[in-house]
């Protein structure tokens, strides 16, 4: 059964940090590439930040360059994204994705975790 739980989150003030965790199971952990969105109330569900599968390449959405940091450790099945000077524009639900492209494609997500920031 595949499972990705992610922690880390909850309230923080502006100009905090953050570091998400997501626990990956049931799946190849190593094979696929990790992502992380979030997803504001009444905004659609935007991309974060990317670790490929291989290399351990990144991509990062404009808003969060030179303030994220998304990193994986293949031992512990675990991806992992460090958030720094936070902002209200900030606050959303994290989600963790996991994505395996090819003859057949493979999606999955978790549950998300909260974050907010205000003072």
């Amino acid at each position: 059964q595949v499972q990705l739980v992610e922690s880390g989150g909850g309230l923080v003030q502006p100009g905090g940090s953050l570091r998400l965790s997501c626990a990956a199971s049931g799946f190849t952990f190593s094979s696929y590439r990790m992502s992380w969105y979030r997803q504001a109330p009444g905004k659609e569900r935007e991309l974060v930040a990317t670790i490929t599968s291989v290399g351990g390449s990144t991509i990062y959405a404009d808003s969060v360059k030179g303030r994220a940091t998304i990193s994986r450790d293949n031992a512990k099945n675990t991806v992992y994204l460090q958030m720094n000077s936070l902002k209200p524009e900030d606050a959303a639900v994290y989600y963790c994705n996991a994505a395996k492209y090819g003859g057949i494609t493979y999606n999955y997500w978790g549950q998300g975790t909260q974050v907010t920031v205000s003072s």
